[in-house]
């Protein structure tokens, strides 16, 4: 009994934090205060009292539709808590089962590195870190926008978590995260904006000083294959047209959830050659 509570309790904080999630994800791209005001509802702009406004036990007793205006309550919400809870469950689990002691081996694999390093505050700074992401994928994807306050809150986790690494391990993992940003700076360059966003490549800049080398090489190569793929069954599917621009950033973000529970194992598959 004892043994599911922790799970369960990491389940629960995950579907709250990402009630917390959907709100700001809904304020930040219209400029609203994430400090003022109760939650309400996008239709009628009745406040939303806190008996419904429990993470998805409301959605579910409320039928998916506003108490007030019986207008259905988009499904953003109830996606964006259990996607957090689930998220949460995993970094939970692969820092409590999937870990070794070793730093070579833990080298690549984000969640081991951490919990080497940080030991049992791993896991907060690792849901936060999540939690980040999350907001990013969400604005990115109903927005095309990744909020700058949020993509250097996450650098600074990142590289802060590394400084605790050794030295020669920090500057490489530097060194890539600067070096990839640049590509990606390069691209918005050369394709004026319409391929490659200014966010996309803070969001590189952040998540290259985490993953490191050769994770940064995984992570990036997953993101290009995961959106092209999407990409193209858009376009077969006449749900996307050419030359209108896709957001890359929820990309990044899948493509390095992929890398942080699965980058050893992705490595081995996508590039034995690599050390």
């Amino acid at each position: 009994m004892f043994g599911a509570y922790p799970y369960l309790l990491v389940l629960v904080s995950g579907l709250i934090i990402g009630s917390f999630l959907s709100s700001i994800t809904y304020r930040i791209p219209l400029g609203k205060s994430i400090k003022k005001g109760r939650s309400f509802c996008p239709e009628c702009k009745k406040a939303i009292a806190w008996n419904d406004n429990i993470p998805l036990l409301s959605y579910i007793l409320l039928k998916g539709k506003c108490r007030s205006c019986r207008k259905k309550i988009s499904l953003r919400y109830p996606l964006i808590e259990i996607s957090t809870a689930i998220l949460f469950f995993l970094i939970y689990y692969f820092y409590s089962f999937n870990c070794s002691a070793s730093l070579d081996e833990a080298s690549l694999q984000d969640i081991c590195f951490w919990k080497l390093h940080l030991g049992s505050i791993a896991p907060p700074f690792l849901f936060l870190a999540i939690s980040l992401l999350i907001t990013i994928f969400v604005t990115d994807f109903e927005h095309q926008v990744i909020p700058d306050k949020v993509v250097f809150f996450l650098f600074s986790i990142f590289l802060a978590v590394n400084l605790l690494s050794p030295a020669d391990n920090f500057y490489k993992n530097l060194f890539v995260s600067l070096a990839t940003a640049f590509v990606f700076l390069i691209l918005n360059l050369i394709t004026k904006g319409k391929g490659m966003g200014l966010g996309d490549s803070k969001l590189v800049l952040s998540g290259g000083v985490s993953l490191g080398w050769p994770g940064t090489l995984v992570w990036i190569f997953l993101s290009f294959w995961i959106g092209a793929a999407l990409g193209v069954s858009l376009l077969l599917t006449g749900k996307a047209k050419l030359g209108k621009p896709i957001a890359f950033g929820p990309f990044l973000v899948i493509g390095f959830f992929l890398t942080l529970f699965w980058g050893d194992y992705l490595k081995n598959l996508l590039f034995p050659f690599l050390q």
